[in-house]
C-alpha cells in the first residue's frame, strides 16, 4: 500500500499525539510575545537550551521592543555573543525592533511575520502558535523533517518548506496549529534518531515500525 495515497484519515491516526501534546508550551522559555519573537530569531541553527540560558540577562537589559529600538550593535552583542551567528542575528533583531517599534505592533499573520528580518515560515508558525492565533501553516522543524517521512506521512526530504507544503496537503486545516508541534515533541522524546518504537502512541500506523515487523 502507498501510504501517501491514503491520506484522508491521518487526523484520526495522529489523534493520540495531538491528545498527548496539545497545548504544550514550546521548549523556548518565553514569557510574552516579544520574548518569543526575539528567542525564535536567536534559535535559528542553535539549540533551544542555549537560547534559554542567555535569555534572562538579555531580557533584563532589554525588556521590550522599545528598549531595543534605542540600542545598537555594540551594546546588544555582549548579551548574545554565545549564540550561533550572533553578528547576523544582532542586526536582524535591531532591524525588527526599528520596524515594529512597540510590542503591540508585532504582526500575527504569516505575511506580516515573514516580512521581518530573520523570520521564515517555520519561525512564523511557532510565533503564531505561541500567540494562539489561527494557523496559516504547519511548524516544520528539524524533528518534524525527520519524523514525518519516517511515520509515512510524506515522502522524505530535508527541505523544511517542502515538508510544510506536503503536510498542509495531507492534513486537515483544523489541526495545523497543533500537529507540527505534536510531531516535534514526539521526535524530541520518543521518535529520536534511534527511536523508542515500543513507547510510541502511534506505532500502529507508523510505516517505519510496521516495516520492522
Amino acid at each position: 500500500m502507498n501510504l501517501f495515497e491514503n491520506s484522508n484519515d491521518w487526523d484520526e491516526k495522529l489523534a493520540p499525539i495531538l491528545k498527548k501534546y496539545k497545548g504544550r508550551k514550546h521548549p523556548l522559555d518565553y514569557h510574552n510575545l516579544y520574548q518569543l519573537v526575539v528567542m525564535v530569531v536567536l534559535s535559528a541553527q542553535d539549540s533551544d537550551a542555549n537560547i534559554n540560558k542567555i535569555a534572562p540577562a538579555l531580557f533584563e537589559a532589554y525588556p521590550n521592543m522599545e528598549s531595543l529600538v534605542v540600542s545598537n550593535v555594540d551594546a546588544l552583542i555582549p548579551f548574545i555573543s554565545k549564540v550561533r551567528n550572533f553578528g547576523t542575528k544582532t542586526n536582524w533583531i535591531l532591524e525588527i525592533a526599528k520596524t515594529i517599534k512597540k510590542d503591540e505592533n508585532i504582526p500575527l499573520t504569516m505575511d506580516g511575520l515573514t516580512a521581518l528580518k530573520g523570520i521564515g515560515r517555520k519561525s512564523a508558525n511557532v510565533i503564531m502558535r505561541g500567540a494562539n492565533v489561527p494557523a496559516e501553516g504547519i511548524i516544520a522543524d528539524l524533528h518534524v523533517i525527520r519524523v514525518a517521512p519516517r511515520i509515512g506521512l510524506i515522502p522524505e526530504t530535508k527541505d523544511g518548506l517542502k515538508v510544510e507544503k506536503q503536510l498542509m496537503q495531507v492534513l486537515p486545516k483544523a489541526i495545523w496549529g497543533e500537529i507540527g508541534m505534536a510531531i516535534s515533541f514526539l521526535g524530541r522524546e520518543i521518535c529520536r534518531p534511534q527511536p523508542k518504537c515500543e513507547e510510541c502512541p502511534i506505532n500502529g500506523v507508523c510505516g517505519y515500525y510496521n516495516g520492522l515487523k
